[in-house]
């Protein structure tokens, strides 16, 4: 058993490291406090061949594999959660439908210039009423005259109101089948199509960099050739991206335990009390080693399930375990992190802080952890 990255995988990670330090990093609070979504990040992503890291080369990506995206996740995540969850929002949900059931037509299209980093993706599945029941939602595509014609409403979707967005692969019902259960249908839906309006951009508890809006369809037109993959196959076709998406979200999340650890370790140092380094006091230590412990874990937790997915083998349990393991670490992570910093922690001016109200979403987003524990659960007792 080899624990250790491929070389190349530790190059682009040091790379990546070298790049968040410099770019990111010293820029992120005010991004966060200003909620400003920092386009330039992204086209220099883009640049260093970062937004299309699983898509193959042919369409303008770099067809690299899912460990070296966690190790750059790991970097990203751990410098800005915000910036990271819209590479990743972009790189997996965004851009993985259009890879495995698009056309050659719709790949040149459309997912070759987000793999080039032209330009960022959404994807349009959780609405006012459903979310975790991805079946349950109501937007519908009917057939017209030489297309579709959509109305319904988004919620909470990542990246579609930047000035780089390029549109949004959405799920919609498209009637029933002959036994008379829903059918499901993906479509491409690009910015500025008539009757499609991108809402107010969200004000959220966290990820206050990231764009989140409300998407409305009202008659929304689009040519047939907007239909990705066959109808009727929507619902599968986005749980066959689901599993990245868990490994990804895990990778964030691990990323961010990462980060609490840095700062709680660090504050730990500086600060004294009694004349003494916080990190002298064994109640402070206790929680560096429980925070320091569950990383580890954590963090080979989220690999394996990468290498597992790179292997071609089963994954869907793994990939369930790490996210909802690593969601829990990170939030663990951050409260005792800030409780290590005290009433520094509490101020909006900390690191801390943001990370700290960054973290719940983790537990919610790609599947929350009730989820995540039906599909484990259902998984074992099968698998006896």
């Amino acid at each position: 058993m080899d624990f250790d990255l491929p070389e190349e995988t530790r190059a682009l990670q040091d790379m990546v490291r070298e790049f968040a330090t410099r770019e990111i990093a010293p820029h992120a609070a005010e991004w966060s406090e200003n909620e400003q979504f920092p386009t330039h990040i992204f086209t220099k992503l883009g640049e260093l061949g970062l937004m299309g890291m699983l898509v193959p080369e042919e369409y303008g990506g770099a067809g690299s594999d899912m460990v070296s995206y966690v190790a750059v996740m790991e970097e990203l995540g751990a410098a800005d959660q915000s910036v990271a969850s819209s590479w990743n929002a972009h790189s997996t949900i965004a851009t993985l439908p259009l890879l495995a059931y698009g056309t050659q037509e719709q790949k040149h299209r459309w997912l070759a210039p987000l793999a080039r980093g032209e330009a960022i993706g959404a994807f349009g599945l959780t609405e006012p009423g459903a979310g975790s029941d991805a079946a349950g939602i109501t937007t519908t595509a009917h057939r017209a005259d030489g297309g579709w014609v959509i109305n319904g409403t988004k919620m909470f979707i990542t990246n579609a109101g930047t000035d780089i967005s390029q549109g949004v692969t959405l799920l919609a019902r498209t009637g029933h089948d002959a036994e008379g259960r829903k059918q499901f249908a993906t479509f491409y839906v690009p910015t500025d199509t008539p009757g499609y309006t991108v809402g107010r951009k969200l004000r959220k508890l966290g990820w206050h960099a990231m764009d989140t809006r409300e998407l409305v369809f009202t008659d929304c037109f689009i040519p047939r050739d907007h239909l990705i993959g066959e109808e009727g196959g929507g619902l599968r076709q986005f749980l066959s991206v689901l599993d990245k998406g868990r490994i990804s979200v895990a990778a964030l999340s691990m990323s961010l335990a990462r980060a609490a650890l840095t700062l709680g370790v660090q504050h730990a140092r500086e600060r004294e009390q009694f004349g003494r380094p916080l990190s002298a006091f064994q109640a402070v230590a206790h929680k560096i080693a429980d925070i320091g412990t569950e990383f580890e874990a954590a963090r080979w937790m989220v690999y394996r399930a990468a290498w597992l997915a790179d292997q071609g083998r089963p994954h869907a349990t793994e990939a369930a375990m790490a996210k909802l393991y690593a969601s829990e670490v990170a939030n663990r992570a951050a409260s005792q992190a800030l409780q290590i910093h005290g009433g520094y922690g509490y101020m909006r001016e900390s690191e801390i802080s943001r990370f700290y109200a960054d973290a719940k979403i983790l537990e919610i987003g790609e599947g929350t952890n009730e989820i995540q524990r039906n599909v484990i659960a259902k998984a074992l007792v099968k698998r006896g």
